[in-house]
């Protein structure tokens, strides 16, 4: 079950101005369920992306990034497909990723560049690209419907893979004497690692902003959310964040985030983006538990994440948390081969919530073991290491290892 983590509900979500969104079911992998999505772009939107750091990277990725480079801010699409990750597939993914752009781009009346083509589910399989093809006249049919909420619910649902939840979340700001909204949609339940997870985001608004501030715009937000998250340390080769721009909100163009303007775009899209990463976290393969990793004390904020992430990745810190057993050892050992070379053990304290477990390397004269298991117990649970050498501080946001997580992985392909 997901850690207090819900369904959203449509009424909630907000609708996007020159954003149109279809949903169908073509059969990719599995009959009667949603798995093939477009997003409809009116003119004059600015897209930015952000993909996976794995060299072997799915052919979608790979045209992606082509497309971003070619079109030139353009985008008029996006098609993406659950069942399927198209990865692994040689020149034949190209091929058939490229096949499904021109199909789109044929409905639509664009080039093929300005479609951006998004797969996810099982690699080393060809893609099924005819049954994407004969899908789309639905998904493009369900997209002439008026924009609402429900069309995001929609594309959430349609983009799931393992999930046991669609997420999405909205938000509105002030923006430049304008009221601006923001919807954002994201999947991904295991294979989740920084660089970026197994996960797809989509995050669109309204707002004015140039196509070099939308590039760093979703680098940023990808840092500060997605780039946080970790389930089980690997990652993917489909990763892809998506940043849409459609420029239809009553202000001016954004052009340096170092404005207040820019500042508070920023602010109000990372703070939807981290809803989204953690909801992955939330909804983790066979998760239990949500973790917060916070490392402060650091020389730099990187050493601090190093530490984070060690205690993040670990196996045997999961399952502790799993088993609610208070063997906290397990967390400064994480800490001590984090590849901080010069880290003094002697300066290093770590709390569990409210919980002063260990002071300088060593167990704390107070500490009680039923205090940390009264803390482990808890879904929610802060992990808080101070190491001493400086004010640089991070946090990342991690779940348990359960016996269900090795069960949905063995049975996936299944």
């Amino acid at each position: 079950m997901p850690v207090n983590l819900t369904a959203p509900n449509p009424v909630d979500l907000l609708p996007i101005a020159g954003v149109r969104i279809g949903v169908a079911e073509a059969g990719v992998r599995k009959a009667n369920r949603k798995d093939l999505t477009v997003f409809l772009l009116d003119e004059g939107a600015t897209v930015a992306g952000v993909f996976t750091q794995n060299r072997f990277c799915a052919a979608p990725v790979q045209i992606c990034r082509e497309h971003l480079a070619q079109v030139n801010n353009r985008v008029r699409a996006l098609v993406i497909n659950t069942g399927n990750a198209n990865a692994g597939t040689g020149a034949d993914g190209l091929r058939r990723a490229r096949e499904t752009c021109d199909a789109l781009a044929k409905h639509l009346n664009v080039a093929r560049e300005q479609v951006l083509p998004f797969s996810t589910g099982v690699i080393m399989e060809p893609l099924p690209v005819e049954r994407i093809v004969a899908g789309l006249p639905a998904a493009l049919a369900d997209a002439k419907g008026e924009a609402s909420g429900a069309q995001w619910l929609r594309a959430a649902e349609g983009i799931m893979t393992t999930d046991t939840l669609p997420k999405a979340v909205s938000a509105r700001a002030d923006i430049g004497g304008a009221t601006i909204s923001i919807t954002g949609i994201s999947k991904g339940a295991g294979m989740i690692r920084p660089n970026m997870a197994t996960m797809l985001g989509y995050l669109a608004t309204d707002a004015k902003v140039s196509p070099a501030v939308a590039r760093q715009l979703a680098f940023e937000l990808a840092e500060g959310s997605f780039n946080r998250v970790t389930v089980d340390g690997d990652t993917s080769t489909n990763d892809s964040f998506i940043l849409i721009a459609s420029n239809q909100a009553g202000h001016a163009e954004i052009t340096s985030l170092d404005s207040a303007e820019g500042r508070a775009l920023k602010s109000a899209l990372l703070a939807v983006a981290r809803q989204l990463a953690q909801a992955l976290v939330r909804d983790g393969e066979g998760a239990t538990k949500f973790i917060t990793v916070r490392v402060e004390g650091g020389r730099t904020a990187e050493e601090c994440r190093l530490a984070a992430y060690a205690i993040a990745h670990s196996p045997l810190v999961k399952t502790a948390f799993y088993a609610s057993d208070p063997n906290l050892g397990r967390i400064l050992a994480a800490v001590g081969y984090a590849g901080i070379t010069d880290l003094d053990q002697g300066g290093i304290d770590l709390y569990l919530d409210d919980v002063h477990v260990a002071v300088k390397g060593g167990r704390h004269p107070d500490y009680r073991e039923e205090d940390g298991q009264r803390v482990m117990k808890q879904s929610e649970i802060t992990v808080r290491v101070v190491l001493g050498r400086g004010q640089a501080a991070d946090t990342v946001w991690t779940c348990d290892f359960s016996h269900d997580y090795v069960s949905i992985n063995a049975d996936y392909r299944s």
